[in-house]
C-alpha cells in the first residue's frame, strides 16, 4: 500500500529516497521545480547526467543520481502539456507517475517525493492534475511512502480537498 502525504515544503528539502523532477523531453534545466532540483543537486553534474541520457518521452521517466540532494536518486518524469484535454493528456500524466514509481521500486526506494507534475508551466488544470496524480499513486502496486511537496498555499489546500473527495468520502 502506498501512503500519501501532502506537505508544504520545497521538494529538494524532503528526506526521501528519491525525488521526482517535473522534466521536459530534452531533460534540460528549466524553471520552477526543475530549476530548484538542478540548483540544489549540483547543476553541472546533473546537467551532464541528463545529457548522457539525452531524451525522455512524454509519459515516461528516467533516473539519475541525486548528487547533492538528501535523496539518493532523481527521477525525471515528463508530463504532458495541456492542450484542452483531447490529446491523451490524462493517460500520459498517469503514465509518468507510474513510470516514476516503477523506477523507484526497482531501485529499492521506500519513499518518494513528487511535485504536481504538469500543473505549472505545462498548464494542466490544477484540480485535474491532483486527481490524476493521487489516483495514479493509489493504483500503483507497491509499498512506498509518497510525498507531494508543494510550496503554494492554495495548491496545498486544493491537494487536501481533492484527496478528501477521492479517498475520505463516506459514500
Amino acid at each position: 500500500m502506498n501512503w500519501i502525504h501532502i506537505v508544504k515544503q520545497g521538494i529538494t528539502t524532503l528526506n526521501v529516497d528519491c525525488v521526482v523532477n517535473a522534466a521536459n523531453e530534452r531533460l534540460l534545466a528549466g524553471g520552477g521545480v526543475c530549476g530548484a532540483i538542478f540548483d540544489e543537486a549540483g547543476y553541472e553534474r546533473l546537467e551532464m547526467a541528463c545529457k548522457e541520457i539525452g531524451h525522455c518521452d512524454t509519459g515516461s521517466a528516467v533516473i539519475t543520481p541525486g548528487f547533492d540532494l538528501k535523496a539518493n536518486y532523481i527521477i525525471h518524469a515528463v508530463g504532458p502539456r495541456w492542450q484542452g484535454g483531447n490529446h491523451d493528456e490524462e493517460r500520459l500524466l498517469r503514465n509518468c507517475y507510474q513510470a516514476a514509481l516503477q523506477l523507484a521500486q526497482e531501485r529499492g526506494c521506500k519513499s518518494i517525493g513528487f511535485p504536481v507534475i504538469s500543473s505549472g508551466i505545462f498548464g494542466y488544470p490544477k484540480k485535474e492534475a491532483w486527481e490524476v496524480a493521487l489516483l495514479a499513486i493509489d493504483s500503483f502496486q507497491g509499498d512506498m511512502e509518497v510525498y507531494f511537496a508543494v510550496i503554494d498555499g492554495a495548491m496545498y489546500d486544493l491537494g487536501h480537498q481533492v484527496y478528501m473527495s477521492l479517498f475520505d468520502n463516506p459514500q
